[in-house]
């Protein structure tokens, strides 16, 4: 049996978190012992790990300026602050702090994963939370194994970082099952209308999810009298801002925040139409989820969207990730007689591939090998 570590900054409502927990829980206990552990013991997802992995939790909070802390003492002593246990394999499964942590393990017999979720783009980006870009490309250098979530981040990671080390592709794992069996519950508290098309996004509320560009295209569309009614399920540091726009411009009778549900699936399946108004993501946990219940997609051009989507839109609708060309993405899907229709059968369709046998079999076979 290999004894693995995972080993990421909290277990919060992000996609990353979330498919973490569904990786943890669904992998074999016959055959690997799972160990998740937090630099931070806060977030919601802590509550839905199985009683079959272990946690370790960090510290009770989580200050600002963290990161800037960690980068006082080097990888190996954090490391050996951090990881008290021995491991066959620990990952870090987010890119920045934990890999640097990671990276001072000086075992030789525990290999290294490094799990890359995002686009980077830049060296200074991707080298934030550590002191330079040399001691960035030092410490991937370190893993045996760099998994990225998408083809584009993994183009996006080789274009940074050459670590003379394997990086490959691993899809993230989502319950689909579990989520098909939750999305029919009822929805109690929110009256989704026959008479306008449903409009859902699940997502945290910070600029990188692009809502601040998705409610001027809402504001579009009403003004052209293409009825819609958009709901936000998630919570964010944007939310009173966004309100306030919603509020001058008289659209908060069809534009409803409805915070953080347990339970997403079920709002989701009853929506017509899933929009992912992202500027950036990695491999988007909530458009795989929207996939899976058979709810079609808009999406702007970021990370994996091409993937889940396909290359000609055979599965829903990829846009250029700007607000012009998402508003006529989502205005063609409104307008097109029938459209919505096709596209729910083909996300039904494309959902099957993304169950959680597959994704899970893939991460075990490679853990494996290492």
């Amino acid at each position: 049996m290999k004894k693995v570590l995972y080993l990421i900054p909290n277990l919060a409502h992000g996609g990353a978190e979330k498919v973490l927990v569904n990786l943890a829980n669904n992998m074999n206990k016959t055959k690997f012992d799972v160990t998740v552990q937090t630099l931070f013991d806060v977030g919601v997802n802590r509550q839905y790990l199985n009683s079959d992995v272990k946690y370790i939790g960090g510290f009770k909070r989580m200050p600002r300026g963290n990161t800037y802390v960690m980068k006082l003492f080097s990888p190996e002593k954090l490391f050996k602050y951090f990881i008290r246990d021995n491991y066959d394999i620990i990952v870090s499964y987010l890119e920045g702090p934990t890999a640097r942590i990671v990276s001072g393990c000086t075992n030789p017999n525990t290999k290294l994963v490094s799990w890359i979720h995002i686009e980077q783009h830049t060296k200074e980006l991707a080298s934030k939370s550590f002191r330079s870009y040399k001691e960035a490309l030092d410490c991937y250098s370190k893993f045996d194994r760099t998994v990225c979530v998408s083809d584009t981040v993994k183009d996006d990671f080789e274009s940074i970082f050459d670590t003379k080390k394997p990086v490959e592709v691993l899809y993230n794992t989502n319950e689909s099952e579990i989520i098909k069996k939750l999305s029919d519950e009822k929805v109690n508290d929110v009256n989704f209308s026959k008479d306008i098309i449903n409009v859902i996004s699940v997502a945290k509320i910070v600029p990188s999810k692009g809502y601040d560009r998705l409610i001027k295209i809402h504001k579009k569309l009403i003004e052209e009298n293409i009825k819609n009614h958009i709901y936000i399920l998630g919570i964010g540091e944007e939310k009173e801002k966004y309100e306030k726009y919603l509020t001058e411009n008289n659209l908060t009778d069809t534009f409803t925040f409805l915070g953080y549900r347990d339970n997403p699936y079920k709002y989701v399946k009853k929506a017509d139409l899933y929009v992912c108004s992202s500027r950036r993501e990695g491999f988007s946990t909530a458009v795989t989820e929207a996939l899976i219940v058979g709810t079609p997609v808009v999406s702007t051009n970021c990370s994996g969207a091409y993937e889940l989507l396909g290359e000609n839109n055979e599965y829903g609708i990829v846009t250029e990730n700007d607000e012009d060309a998402l508003y006529e993405g989502i205005k063609k899907i409104l307008t097109t007689p029938d459209l919505l229709e096709a596209y729910a059968a083909k996300a039904k369709e494309r959902g099957k591939a993304f169950s959680t046998e597959k994704t899970v079999k893939a991460v075990e076979e490679m853990l494996e090998n290492l």
